[in-house]
């Protein structure tokens, strides 16, 4: 049974991690509106250019270009992007659970991340570059990502091209998501608020373009895709920390739910204690 003086100690050890999880959490919640914030405000121009995208190449599929190329999957590129640090739940763990099904021997990785870095090198699959982005991630950070991959997909060293990332749904819901980047698509499984369906796209009246539609649809894919990237990495932040407070919320209330706990058992001993020693004297003095 430990005594009183144990039981202290433990009060004190966890009102230490209780004051380190509630700064943490505070941080977090700051960093979360912000990126929140970011992630939302993009939204309107990303739905926008998505739906440009799909009107443009549904209306022009007598056009080819590299980037629509459609080939058979021998090798496959896949974007992870995860977090930075860890602190926020199984955010990670539930991205990781999905690239783990992709074969080692047919996919290479590109990393957006230091936990995603970890992972690649963790489980021993091929990691051909690394990028870092920030709490506020910048445009050039998504067009540096978007710049490799499409390289590596003109030059035909992959036929495919996924991205592994979260979605930010509210403060509570982050969902991890396989998604279609290369060859240039329709993005399935975003849920994109405003996307139209392919076929009222595909019933619109026909378009006219300048100078030409092989230079405009070349122009406007490589600014679809860096845009592409540039919100899934908000979405990630924004994810990221989400998960973040809400974990160290979690935390903190444990703990303070553990003080409680363990005051109450010390209350109970310290009186135990207590009524044992006057009986001890009350038991001596009748003697």
């Amino acid at each position: 049974m430990p005594s009183t003086r144990d039981i202290r100690r433990r009060i004190r050890s966890v009102g230490s991690t209780a004051q380190i999880t509630r700064a943490m959490q505070m941080v977090a919640a700051s960093k979360m509106r912000k990126s929140q914030q970011a992630a939302i405000a993009a939204r309107p121009f990303a739905q926008q250019i998505y739906r440009f995208q799909r009107a443009t190449t549904t209306q022009m599929r007598e056009l080819a270009h590299p980037l629509l190329d459609v080939r058979p999957i021998r090798k496959r590129a896949v974007i992870l992007i995860a977090a930075d640090k860890g602190l926020c739940g199984a955010l990670n763990s539930n991205l990781f659970r999905i690239a783990a099904q992709f074969d080692p021997e047919s996919t290479i990785f590109i990393t957006a991340g230091r936990k995603a870095a970890q992972f690649v090198a963790a489980t021993r699959r091929q990691l051909i570059a690394e990028f870092a982005y920030g709490d506020s991630p910048r445009f050039p950070e998504a067009r540096a990502i978007a710049a490799f991959a499409r390289d590596l997909f003109l030059k035909k060293e992959v036929d495919e091209v996924r991205i592994l990332a979260t979605r930010f749904v509210n403060t509570l819901t982050q969902q991890p998501l396989s998604l279609e980047f290369l060859p240039v698509g329709e993005i399935k499984g975003m849920n994109i608020p405003g996307a139209e369906p392919e076929e009222e796209l595909a019933s619109r009246k026909e378009c006219l373009f300048e100078p030409s539609p092989e230079v405009f649809l070349g122009y406007m894919l490589s600014h679809y895709l860096n845009i592409y990237v540039y919100q899934v990495l908000l979405n990630a932040k924004a994810s990221e920390q989400s998960a973040r407070m809400v974990s160290m919320k979690n935390a903190t209330d444990n703990a303070e739910s553990l003080i409680d706990d363990l005051s109450l058992e010390y209350n109970k001993l310290r009186q135990g204690n207590i009524t044992k020693e006057l009986l001890e004297i009350a038991g001596g003095q009748a003697g």
